[in-house]
């Protein structure tokens, strides 16, 4: 399994896809509404590896700061690989989402093996994931089911996964206040 570092939409965007999820599993089609683990959960990749050690938690804070970070759903966006596909949300890159993936691309290889390439800055495509290993034809059908509105959202979380362990460690965004409280008078 697959190890990565996600950003973590706000709740009401969480709810959204979950609801697509539940839409399309309703149709048969193979959403995310089953999640292999409770961790399973609405995300935008930003950095992916066969594995991430434990010590990349302190780039989760790192990266935190940058948070909450708006964002802009757009259009379904479809990936291919292996004979299949997957279709998801696409996420509109802005230079604040650049500039964060750019800053956990370049400081996760002190913490991982080998980043897939995908996930560099350049070959990165933004994307919260809807569905996997789809046919054509399903493709299809779940772009029929589900609605496309284009909507802004924000990221509120950071989190690394570890895929081996079905775990995550996550860090949100610090309200204003507590941030406010630490900068003394």
């Amino acid at each position: 399994m697959a190890h990565s570092l996600e950003l973590l939409p706000d709740e009401q965007t969480d709810r959204v896809l979950r609801a697509a999820w539940a839409r399309l599993a309703d149709a048969g089609l193979r959403s995310r509404r089953r999640p292999a683990s409770p961790t399973d959960r609405p995300h935008c990749t930003l950095i992916a590896a066969p594995h991430i050690s434990p010590a990349a938690d302190a780039l989760l804070d790192a990266l935190a700061p940058g948070l909450p970070l708006a964002a802009r759903i757009g259009p379904p966006v479809i990936l291919a690989g292996h004979g299949r596909y997957t279709l998801a949300a696409s996420v509109v890159p802005d230079a604040a989402l650049l500039a964060l993936h750019a800053q956990a691309s370049a400081a996760v290889d002190a913490f991982a093996e080998r980043v897939f390439a995908h996930t560099r800055p350049g070959r990165w495509t933004a994307h919260l994931t809807l569905a996997r290993r789809l046919t054509a034809e399903q493709v299809g059908e779940a772009l029929r089911l589900i609605d496309w509105p284009e909507q802004e959202i924000a990221f509120t979380a950071v989190r690394r996964w570890d895929g081996d362990a079905a775990a995550e460690v996550v860090v949100r965004a610090r309200p204003p206040e507590a941030a406010d409280l630490d900068s003394g008078p």
